[in-house]
């Protein structure tokens, strides 16, 4: 009984460690892909390549459609993953060094688990508050000092972003208990392409649809991978379980997002970076912890319960 346990247990926290490895290569594409195609074609372009794979997968498993009051609340998620967090970070790492986006973008565990517990009404206790707090004041304090003394406009982009994604990871996170996790993510893609596709359109006009293979591979990997097949490993993971433990290893992302801007990038990680994104990552890390535990003690009430692991999800 222990043996099957164990096997999916590994099988669980395999699949969520592919869809973390996914998503760790996110900023470091963005990053090349802004270097040579217009970040508004980034950002909504990746999500119209995303739709058009999400349409097809659900209408081959037959996916039930939503409810009126469920396309409402998907308008939400939209909003946050698949418009808010891609075109933000998009415009942000035109300017931004890679490295330095992801230890700012570490904080969106803790940031989502906020979401989460307002969305929930949950009651975590002040430990959770007084870590969430402190994680988010490591993480303007480091995007002011690796600003050089200052708050940039990619410095609020990516804390947009953070937000953004927070809130739709949160709202996603309750609809995938009547949707299903990568059928929320999928209907999300679907219903927001109309507004993507049409913001797609606006840059092709605007600049030319020019780039070199590095950064046309770039885009197919944001489009393809972070925008959809990451989700759905992400996900698999998370309902094989253990829910708690596989959602901790979101935390290593930002830790391989600056391996990957350091060994493909080139960028150099200075103290000021690792310091900042090893506080940023704690900090988060006792935070989900914390609410996961608060959590695990109300789980005789599962009506009042959300699922720590399904609302927290890197990035995209």
């Amino acid at each position: 009984m222990q043996e099957a346990s164990g096997s999916v247990a590994r099988r669980g926290l395999a699949w969520g460690g592919l869809g973390v490895l996914a998503f760790s290569f996110t900023v470091i594409f963005t990053r090349i892909a802004v270097a040579q195609l217009d970040p508004l074609f980034v950002g909504a372009g990746r999500a119209v390549v995303a739709a058009m794979i999400a349409g097809v997968a659900l209408a081959v498993t037959r996916a039930r459609i939503p409810s009126s009051r469920q396309v409402a609340r998907l308008a939400i998620v939209g909003g946050g993953v698949v418009l808010g967090f891609p075109l933000l970070t998009s415009f942000a790492l035109t300017t931004a060094p890679a490295s330095h986006g992801a230890v700012v973008i570490a904080v969106l565990p803790a940031a989502t688990a906020v979401a989460a517990v307002i969305r929930t009404r949950e009651s975590p206790g002040w430990a959770f508050w007084i870590t969430a707090v402190i994680g988010a004041v490591v993480a303007v304090s480091f995007a002011v000092a690796g600003g050089a003394g200052g708050l940039h406009a990619s410095d609020l982009l990516l804390l947009g972003a953070v937000a953004a994604a927070a809130v739709g990871y949160a709202e996603g996170g309750v609809l995938s208990r009547e949707l299903g996790a990568w059928q929320t993510i999928s209907w999300a893609l679907v219903l927001s392409s109309p507004v993507m596709v049409g913001l797609t359109v606006v840059s092709a006009m605007r600049t030319p649809v020019t780039a070199d293979p590095a950064a046309w591979g770039s885009f197919a990997y944001l489009a393809v991978v972070s925008m959809f097949l990451g989700f759905v490993a992400w996900y698999r993971g998370l309902a094989i379980g253990p829910m708690a433990r596989v959602s901790q290893l979101q935390l290593a992302q930002p830790v391989l997002s600056l391996a990957w801007a350091a060994l493909l990038l080139g960028e150099r990680l200075t103290a000021v970076t690792v310091g900042g994104g090893l506080a940023v990552i704690v900090c988060a890390a006792i935070a989900v912890t914390v609410r996961q535990r608060s959590t695990a003690r109300t789980a005789a009430r599962p009506h009042e319960v959300t699922d720590a692991a399904a609302l927290t999800r890197s990035s995209r």
